[in-house]
């Protein structure tokens, strides 16, 4: 069962610092162009600067992060791309795991990994086991994910399960992050002003932050700077102004 309701049918919590951050990490290839690298250097360096958010996120009292790391459409790139991606996410589960678990940090894969190689869902697996009785930030790697893949697979589990009717409480359930509250701030470093089937139907009312800000060069000040944005919102869930506690009324 999922432990948290959806935010258009029960009016979630709004605090200063958000609950939930989810970051589309855009423009590594970019980064890497501009200064005539190969592109898996801009990767490299994006590497470099989720470890830098995940330290700050912890530090300011976020309790969930996702990033996402790849989708299902990045399947598309040059296959020498791919691999590298690949491979760079195996490596980081095996280096990083141990700062894991020094700073209580839980870890969470999501996404279908039935094109994954089997080294690496073996690797995915132990690493959240390894990880599982954290009980601080939640980390969770968006991996070979899509929205409508996630929608999808929680309305076949439905079915599968003999479900004749599905209404909202029900499908929340099935999807794949329903051990975490909607994200309050969506993030898309690299200028591009889009969710490209990310987290599609959580997305619904969180706050949108979009910055022309290539992501290895995204670090805590930018994280302080979305944040600030965050905190200028009036967070209404469908209500007026006058009926936001005062403490939640901008202007």
């Amino acid at each position: 069962m999922a432990l948290f309701g959806s935010s258009t049918q029960a009016v979630p919590p709004v605090a200063a610092v958000p609950r939930h951050v989810a970051i589309i990490m855009d423009g590594n290839g970019r980064w890497a162009k501009k200064r005539l690298l190969p592109r898996v250097a801009g990767h490299k360096r994006g590497l470099d600067a989720a470890r830098n958010v995940v330290t700050a996120c912890r530090k300011l009292g976020v309790e969930y992060l996702t990033l996402f790391a790849f989708s299902t459409e990045n399947w598309r790139r040059p296959q020498d791309e791919v691999s590298f991606l690949m491979e760079l996410f195996l490596r980081a589960l095996e280096s990083e795991v141990g700062r894991l678990l020094e700073n209580n940090i839980r870890l969470r894969v999501v996404g279908n990994r039935e094109r994954f190689a089997p080294s690496l869902v073996e690797r995915i697996a132990a690493a959240e086991a390894r990880t599982a009785g954290n009980s601080g930030l939640v980390l969770t790697i968006a991996a070979d994910y899509g929205g409508r893949w996630d929608v999808l697979q929680a309305v076949n589990t439905l079915l599968a399960e003999g479900a004749t009717q599905i209404d909202e409480a029900a499908l929340s359930e099935r999807l794949t992050m329903a051990y975490a509250p909607e994200p309050d701030l969506f993030i898309r470093t690299g200028g591009e002003e889009r969710i490209s089937n990310f987290l599609i139907w959580q997305l619904a009312y969180s706050e949108l932050y979009f910055t022309d800000e290539l992501w290895p060069d995204f670090d805590a000040d930018s994280l302080d700077r979305a944040i600030a944005s965050y905190r200028e919102r009036e967070r209404r869930f469908g209500r007026t102004s006058e009926q936001l506690p005062e403490a939640q009324r901008r202007g």
